[in-house]
């Protein structure tokens, strides 16, 4: 029935859907980080009803969706390329080295949204890491849980740990990020936009990476591309009484599993030793936010069996459906906005302003996807991604 289904159904709605959720979740976040450009209104410049309001706006918004609307992206593209190979595999093809040049495309979006977005792309990790799912294509259901795991333990936060207690000399490597950033702001703030391109393209490419990188979301977004394309495999996303059964006990699971590993997440991160808040801090935060984020993908697929949630919902289907035309623009219509190069709007938007811009732009862009996906089967990166992906060698 599985086989039959997927065949005559290429997209899954609810996929296309959640999808576009996690990127409008994205946007949300990135808003009220002015795209990581610290710049906003001085408290004593605004109302103290307005700086209340603010703190709220702040706390909710990362709490929701910082760290878990990247997770919940990741966890759709090793869903994405289980699809992909799949339909190939249908015709007796391999996908894999086809998708190994699509990730090479993929770098060129990345430079794209790297160049407005000073050392917070995304899209060169999954780039990188995309390699996984080309090596684990083949392996047997088991063997990709097992690698999934092992990634989503997080083991060289656990390597450093250790090092550290068997010799307390241990130093974590320094990987210059936090100079890099500096930089990175100096000429943000200036408003050349040629130094402002440039920079971001080359350094700030760098800073992001690497910040993935000690930040343990390199291994992370390896395992969480790894179980996406599990999930696919499982099938989970078809709509059958079964699969319903089993989102409610991943439900049920995850939301048992935050409580407790935010409490260690707290006590550990906030850990005055900086090997600890480093290592077994990190583990533990992105173990709550793996948690936290599956709250949100159980949830929303089990809502979505609802008419109701489905129709206040369309907008996400649209959304999702044009995800990395979605995703650069936003990087780009938010440096417009707020850095120096363009309005320069940061200091004039505290937190609250930044969200009501987002829900602004977010309601722009999907007039926009429903505009061009009456005419066009998808959106322009996308067109253009998948036109290059399948050019004749």
């Amino acid at each position: 029935m599985s086989e039959s289904m997927i065949s005559k159904s290429p997209r899954i709605e609810v996929v296309d859907a959640l999808r576009g959720f996690a990127v409008m979740a994205i946007l949300l976040v990135h808003h009220i980080e002015h795209f990581i450009f610290p710049v906003y209104p001085a408290p004593s410049a605004q109302p103290e009803w307005l700086n209340v309001l603010d703190t709220g706006v702040e706390t909710v918004i990362f709490s929701l969706f910082a760290g878990k609307s990247y997770a919940i992206f990741a966890l759709l593209f090793g869903f994405t390329f289980y699809v992909q190979y799949t339909n190939q595999e249908k015709k007796g093809k391999d996908f894999g080295y086809r998708f190994l040049w699509r990730l090479l495309l993929l770098t060129l979006f990345a430079t794209l949204n790297a160049a407005f977005f000073p050392a917070g792309d995304v899209l060169l990790l999954f780039a990188v890491v995309g390699v996984f799912l080309f090596l684990v294509r083949k392996w047997s259901d088991k063997a990709i849980l097992i690698a999934s795991i092992v990634f989503l333990i997080q083991p060289i936060e656990w390597f450093h740990y250790i090092a550290s207690l068997v010799n307390p000399s241990y130093q974590l490597p320094d990987l210059g990020v936090s100079a890099m950033y500096e930089t990175v702001a100096d000429y943000t703030k200036e408003g050349n936009f040629l130094k402002f391109i440039l920079g971001n393209i080359t350094l700030g490419q760098k800073a992001s990476f690497l910040w993935a990188v000690g930040a343990g979301r390199f291994l992370q977004t390896a395992g969480l591309f790894i179980l996406g394309y599990l999930i696919g495999r499982k099938q989970l996303f078809i709509t059958t009484e079964a699969n319903l059964t089993r989102w409610m006990k991943i439900l049920i699971i995850s939301a048992i599993a935050f409580a407790p590993l935010y409490e260690l997440k707290s006590l550990l991160s906030g850990s005055e030793t900086q090997m600890v808040s480093q290592t077994v801090g990190v583990v533990f935060d992105m173990w709550q936010k793996f948690a936290f984020t599956f709250v949100l993908v159980a949830s929303f697929v089990l809502l979505y069996q609802k008419s109701k949630f489905r129709k206040s919902t369309s907008n996400f289907t649209y959304y999702g459906k044009m995800s990395l035309t979605n995703y650069i623009t936003q990087s780009i219509g938010g440096a417009l906005i707020y850095f120096p190069i363009g309005l320069y709007l940061a200091p004039y938007c505290g937190f609250t302003l930044s969200l009501v811009v987002a829900f602004v732009f977010f309601l722009l862009q999907v007039q926009f996807c429903k505009w061009w996906l009456k005419s066009h089967k998808q959106g322009p990166l996308e067109s253009l991604w998948h036109k290059l992906t399948w050019i004749k060698s």
